[in-house]
């Protein structure tokens, strides 16, 4: 899984050709989590309550970029490096 951020130990991948709805993965230690990019809505799994909250934080600040990730992802193209939360 390709990897467009990190931060605060948790770790922020995008699979090529994934499944609808566009989405981005989560993991913090063994805790993943498959998380909507429009709406944040979990897709599955689960963080830690106040990972999630970091996770939301940084999702929010980088919807546009994570769009364009996806539709990259989707053309199996290189996927763009984005700045993690502050």
């Amino acid at each position: 899984m390709p990897e467009i951020s990190r931060f605060l130990g948790i770790v922020i991948g995008m699979f090529y050709n994934d499944h609808n709805p566009p989405h981005f993965h989560a993991y913090y230690g063994e805790n993943e989590a498959g998380i909507a990019i429009r709406d944040g809505k979990v897709l599955w799994g689960s963080l830690p309550r106040r990972a999630m909250g970091h996770v939301q934080e940084w999702r929010e600040a980088h919807s546009a970029e994570l769009d364009d990730d996806w539709r990259r992802a989707r053309a199996r193209e290189p996927l763009a490096p984005i700045e993690p939360l502050e």
